[in-house]
């Protein structure tokens, strides 16, 4: 097995993504593992990896796996090396753009549900210490 391929065990290690969900991400066909070894395990290249950390980014911010798949599909496109006709090429990078502005707009939500958090938890240890010994 040549150094380049890593079996899911590496890939789930490196990701912080369980068996389970990488299993899940292969059957929807967001990531297929690259090859498979004389014994039939899956194996991952650095592409793969790559794929499965978009993914990983994506899912916090609440991007369902269509979402996922489009933008993947976007950047594999790009990044294929095969001849763009201009207008097809503009049309990749404005979904890529909707994808970002997505991002930083949910990005900013969860900033607001974290500070409202906060908040609440800074009420609760405040009503804590300031309540009487029994």
């Amino acid at each position: 097995m040549s150094s380049e391929h890593m079996q899911i065990g590496e890939v789930a290690a490196r990701t912080e993504l369980s068996l389970r969900t990488i299993r899940h991400y292969e059957e929807t066909g967001l990531v297929i593992p690259s090859a498979r070894s004389q014994g039939g395990f899956r194996l991952y290249t650095e592409s793969d990896v790559a794929r499965l950390m978009v993914i990983r980014r994506m899912k916090p911010l609440g991007f369902a796996l269509d979402e996922m798949r489009a933008l993947l599909e976007a950047t594999d496109r790009l990044d294929s090396g095969e001849e763009l006709r201009p207008e097809e090429r503009e049309e990749l990078l404005e979904r890529i753009r909707g994808f970002e502005q997505a991002a930083q707009q949910r990005v900013e939500d969860l900033r607001t549900q974290l500070s409202r958090a906060e908040e609440f938890a800074a009420t609760l240890a405040e009503r804590l210490t300031s309540s009487p010994a029994a």
